[in-house]
């Protein structure tokens, strides 16, 4: 499965919502060495009660707009 994510790092609290066919996922972590995008893999896999092996990031690396697959 193919998700549609979009990332705002620096945010106040961690949070995963889904808007439409959009998740928007904020993350207290900055953007800067991979620790967003290591905050979001932890996330999502909580979200959708997954494994982390389970969530890729398939596009977007240093952009706010990414694509994830999520293998079930």
């Amino acid at each position: 499965m193919i998700l549609n994510v979009r990332v705002s790092p620096k945010a106040s609290r961690n949070l995963v919502k889904k808007e439409r066919n959009v998740y928007k996922v904020y993350l207290t972590k900055p953007a800067q060495d991979g620790l967003a995008n290591g905050q979001l893999v932890d996330l999502l896999a909580n979200y959708l009660g997954a494994k982390k092996y389970q969530i890729k990031i398939i596009k977007g690396f240093k952009g706010r707009n990414k694509l994830i697959e999520f293998n079930e």
